[in-house]
């Protein structure tokens, strides 16, 4: 059966890219496909029995409404459809006013704000779900994981990294073999740049029995019965965790895998635009705009994978439809990210007007999040660095770095350092973001073009010519502004080299000849 699963998502995206994994990965395959065997096995068992639902009603298995299959999903941390998070949150408000104590449901009304929050790119559910969490908590001080959980989930969805490990480590100490409480723990260390706790935690959800499955009871077990989310949210963190780490190959398999297994179309959409993503940091750009395009036929409401796609179609020279997928983007999910995007093709097609208009929406967007209690100081530093305040950029993110020191931070603030001419401070914070002892294992051609750029301005032509060489393999179109520098500095740096080549063996042979 598990070969049929995976030949699934297979031929949903042409050549997956977990069949060019699949010869290498070894004992990695091994433990990846136990948990999602043992998660399926799972959903097989629990099929013919009565679903346990979170507030404890109990309704006959099969095909659950919108109100079940939004609870499923918040219950263990997957996304859910924006009609079905509405039906679940009206359902919550409803029942929680006339059973004010109910921590549990507290606990779940607050994780689907978050959700929606999230799907939305409309931080004003933010709040909402903070005071639904808290409720929760009052209710039920002691071993409150659905709480604990959710208030990691609201802190991660903020860029509050820091807080986000607090929460995510205290759901795991109330609960150390539930499988819920381990997913928003490591998206959290991997947001502080902690990529060896990351992996611990990892290691310890991966030897949890069949993902935890049932483990915890309740929403993990009602979970499993929906279509097994453990599975698919395992693989999920395997396969970010394997991407921080490098391990690219890994990486596409664990994420392809995930998406095979899913089977509600939310978390399948989710799943695909992650293996999108990755392709797209490959280079991969036909392979990228492929798993786009199955996300948006899973959940057309995926639109995350309508940026996706814009990206992709801008690589491809296909500008007038990245555009329009731009703006499709924006429209329904308008992420400060997004904005800066659009308006920097908007750049490299030469219309300063219109990305004047997007830069303007990213700090409209930014503004409107921090009110909310959103951290966007990571985008709107890299947008300071190279269209705006320097100066400001360096300053702001300084003190992201403090809070989150990640690889990302790293790389945005040798970045900024760069561009307000402090080079030589500038390249000890790029080499922390490549440096793989250190855990910026990543490969990133953003990442090594900074560096490169950053080297060729101290005078290092040699560790220039090979940083700005390789962000071009890895990726050659992994920037509408940035890439055309990147090609001319190279060329550049590779004429000097040749000269300086020609007049050392003339050199040499002049003296050979005397």
């Amino acid at each position: 059966m598990g070969s049929g699963v995976r030949r699934g998502i297979e031929d949903e995206l042409g050549s997956g890219p977990a069949a060019g994994a699949a010869a290498g990965a070894g004992g990695r395959e091994v433990v990846l496909w136990r948990v999602v065997v043992g998660a399926v096995v799972g959903c097989f068992v629990l099929g013919g029995a009565l679903m346990v639902m979170p507030d404890g009603d109990r309704r006959p298995a099969g095909l659950p409404g919108p109100v079940a299959r939004a609870a499923n999903a918040v219950g263990v941390g997957a996304p859910a459809s924006l009609p079905d998070l509405v039906a679940l949150i009206g359902e919550r408000e409803a029942h929680l006013r006339a059973h004010p104590g109910d921590a549990r449901s507290w606990a779940e009304l607050g994780a689907a704000y978050v959700e929606r929050g999230e799907r939305t790119a409309e931080p004003r559910y933010y709040p909402k779900a903070e005071k639904a969490l808290r409720t929760s908590l009052r209710a039920r001080p002691k071993r409150n994981t659905e709480a604990f959980g959710g208030l990691a989930a609201l802190a991660n969805a903020r860029h509050d990294f820091r807080t986000a490990r607090r929460w995510g480590e205290a759901a795991v100490a109330a609960s150390p073999k539930r499988w819920t409480a381990y997913p928003a723990l490591i998206d959290a260390y991997r947001g502080v740049g902690d990529y060896k706790a990351a992996r611990k935690a990892l290691a310890r959800l991966l030897e949890l029995p069949s993902g935890g499955v049932g483990s915890g009871g309740g929403a993990a077990g009602s979970g499993a019965a929906a279509g097994s989310p453990s599975g698919t949210q395992v693989l999920v963190r395997a396969g970010l965790v394997y991407r921080d780490q490098g391990r690219r190959e890994d990486s596409a398999a664990a994420l392809s895998d995930a998406a095979a297994l899913a089977s509600a179309p939310a978390e399948r959409a989710d799943c695909l635009v992650r293996v999108g993503e990755l392709a797209w940091e490959r280079g991969e750009p036909v392979e990228s705009l492929r798993a786009f395009g199955a996300a948006l036929r899973a959940d057309p409401g995926e639109h995350a994978a309508r940026a996706g796609q814009g990206r992709a179609l801008a690589a491809l020279g296909r500008h007038s439809e990245a555009l329009r997928a731009y703006q499709s983007a924006l429209a329904k999910q308008p992420l400060p990210q997004y904005a800066l995007e659009l308006g920097e093709l908007y750049e490299s097609l030469g219309v300063g007007g219109a990305a004047r208009a997007q830069y303007d929406v990213l700090r409209a967007r930014v503004r409107e999040g921090a009110a909310e209690g959103v951290n966007d100081a990571l985008v709107l530093g890299l947008f300071e660095a190279d269209h705006g305040d320097a100066g400001g950029a360096v300053r702001r993110l300084r003190a992201e770095w403090a809070r989150h020191p990640s690889a990302a931070v790293a790389d945005a603030l040798g970045w900024a350092l760069h561009r307000v001419g402090d080079d030589r401070e500038a390249v000890r914070f790029a080499t922390k973001a490549t440096d793989k002892v250190r855990g910026g294992a990543v490969r990133s051609a953003l990442y090594a073009y900074h560096r490169g750029a950053i080297e060729r301005e101290l005078g290092n032509p040699g560790a220039a010519r090979r940083h700005l060489g390789e962000a071009l393999r890895i990726n050659p179109s992994f920037s509408p502004v940035l890439v055309p520098v990147a090609v001319r500095e190279l060329g550049e740096l590779e004429e000097v080299a040749e000269v300086e080549e020609v007049e050392e063996v003339e050199q040499f042979g002049g003296a050979e000849g005397v």
